[in-house]
């Protein structure tokens, strides 16, 4: 024989099960991670107190003004990230919710990643040193560059690199300053043939960028609309392609003529 649940009853025996999974969700680990604007670093400059870049073999110039890498920070590979950590970054400007695979390599362990990520690094500071001595024309075997950047990993100061090499050893080519002496921010990986590619975490690193004093932000042409959705006031946008172009484009904005592309 079947018995009848009155309303009240039943709709109390359907929300039990819901009110268990919403219970398990926002103390379960979710597969996200939690990203927000991280460190900057002026390549022209010193990092934890040793030049980033190093030159020997050729005449190397004193330059003004900043050109700051820009990087994000994420939670660990480890981390466990919650429903309400998840919730909590999603409605902030300040903050990205990030699947953890499109972060961290999946299946890796944190000293796998650790070890992908220098690596990662090492092949980046390779290929802007290549681009940046090719595009001035200047054989590696007279020219010896040497990158260092501590605590930072990935691909994505290629172009800030290679931007650093030709201010130090050419400037804008006329005895000035690729920076007009301001701070110049940016991000973008390079190849050996001076091609910028894609990275990434770009609206966050223009937060970053605004934060530590930069005025220009140098973008990979693709990721203009990402730049664009949380603009910090007071930064402008200068895509690029190629080295060539960048070059181009901050020797147009020093001088206040040519043409300066937007997003």
């Amino acid at each position: 024989m079947l018995s009848r649940l009155s309303r009240p009853r039943a709709l109390a025996v359907c929300a039990l099960p819901l009110v268990v999974l919403l219970a398990t969700a926002a103390f379960a680990p979710l597969p996200f991670s939690v990203a927000q604007p991280g460190m900057t670093a002026n390549v022209l400059g010193d990092n934890q107190g040793t030049p980033v870049i190093t030159i020997s073999g050729a005449p190397v110039r004193d330059t003004s003004g900043q050109l700051r890498m820009t990087t994000i920070e994420a939670t660990g590979p480890d981390a466990h990230v919650k429903l309400g950590d998840v919730l909590d970054g999603w409605f902030r400007t300040d903050q990205a919710i990030m699947p953890r695979e499109a972060v961290y390599p999946s299946g890796e362990s944190t000293k796998e990643i650790e070890r992908h990520n220098t690596e990662q690094m090492k092949d980046s500071q390779d290929a802007a040193t290549q681009a940046a001595l090719a595009y001035l024309k200047l054989g590696e075997d007279d020219v010896e560059v040497t990158l260092k950047l501590a605590d930072v990993g990935g691909p994505s100061a290629g172009l800030l690199f290679s931007l650093g090499i030709v201010d130090k050893l050419d400037g804008d080519g006329a005895g000035g300053d690729l920076t007009g002496g301001r701070t110049i921010a940016g991000t973008g990986t390079i190849d050996a043939g001076g091609t910028v590619g894609a990275v990434g975490g770009v609206a966050l690193k223009t937060q970053a960028a605004r934060r530590d004093g930069a005025t220009v932000f140098l973008v990979p042409k693709d990721e203009c609309s990402d730049a664009k959705s949380e603009l910090p006031k007071g930064l402008r946008l200068v895509p690029v392609t190629t080295l060539k172009g960048a070059v181009s484009a901050l020797v147009a904005l020093e001088k206040g003529k040519g043409s300066v592309p937007g997003c």
